[in-house]
């Protein structure tokens, strides 16, 4: 086993080691548990996250021990740059791993946790949610701001950004974030970054019009980027399920 804390955890060390070491006897279970499992934890009248990734294949296993940080590692890593950044994010803690001599095996990432309203997610499913428009504008800003900042978040999806309203304003945080790059972005790759969020023609609509006032672009020009965006990413997504029921026909 080893670890990373942030400093300002560091002489709790014994505590997070502990929930780490009896992970599958502590916590309370939060969230979908199908791929990788969350769990609470109460520190201090303050509610943790822990975040456990499943054991990778054998492949990954020697990926991530000796050529690539692991997903635990990255989560970090990338929560403390947004927080430079001033980006919202769950504040980060730390992160464990456990590794062989020649694999890798268990990592777990933990952060506070966050009360939210909602997620991106539910924007797509209730257009009567109070403030629509309002919420989709200022999310479009917000990836705006990110994308201003050089960060490309390329598991920019529905779940992945947590909303919540302070004061009069809504207000966003990433989660999920071992998928990120760190660069100066074109206007393609800007615009793309949005073609994972939504199918609704409406909502491509509203964000390609704020974004085009965001970047002082042509509205039409913006629109038929992310429109075509998006329906390039919903073929691959549904082509690649096709192939992979045809692979694991028996199931």
């Amino acid at each position: 086993m080893n670890y990373t804390l942030h400093p300002k955890f560091k002489p709790d060390t014994d505590f997070f080691t502990d929930i780490i070491e009896n992970y599958s006897s502590k916590g309370e279970d939060y969230g979908n548990q199908n791929r990788n499992s969350l769990k609470l934890f109460d520190f201090k009248g303050i509610t943790i996250n822990v975040k456990s990734f499943k054991v990778p294949n054998i492949i990954n296993q020697i990926v991530y021990r000796f050529f690539r940080k692991s997903k635990a590692e990255r989560s970090y890593e990338y929560a403390n740059r947004l927080t430079n950044l001033g980006i919202g994010t769950p504040t980060p803690i730390g992160f464990y791993e456990f590794k062989s001599i020649f694999l890798f095996n268990k990592s777990y990432y933990i952060s506070e946790h966050l009360d939210y309203e909602l997620t991106y997610r539910e924007l797509t499913t209730d257009f009567d949610y109070p403030n629509h428009e309002e919420i989709l504008r200022a999310f479009t800003r917000f990836t705006f701001n990110l994308h201003e900042q050089g960060v490309n978040f390329l598991d920019h999806s529905p779940g992945n950004t947590l909303i919540r309203r302070e004061g009069d304003e809504y207000k966003f945080y990433l989660v999920d974030l071992n998928r990120m790059e760190f660069k100066n972005l074109n206007l393609s790759e800007r615009v793309k970054n949005f073609a994972k969020l939504t199918t609704h023609k409406s909502m491509i609509e509203v964000m390609s019009d704020e974004y085009a006032k965001c970047t002082n672009s042509d509205y039409a020009r913006i629109f038929d980027l992310m429109w075509s965006e998006t329906n390039k990413f919903q073929e691959k997504f549904h082509r690649r399920r096709r192939l992979k029921k045809q692979i694991k026909f028996w199931k």
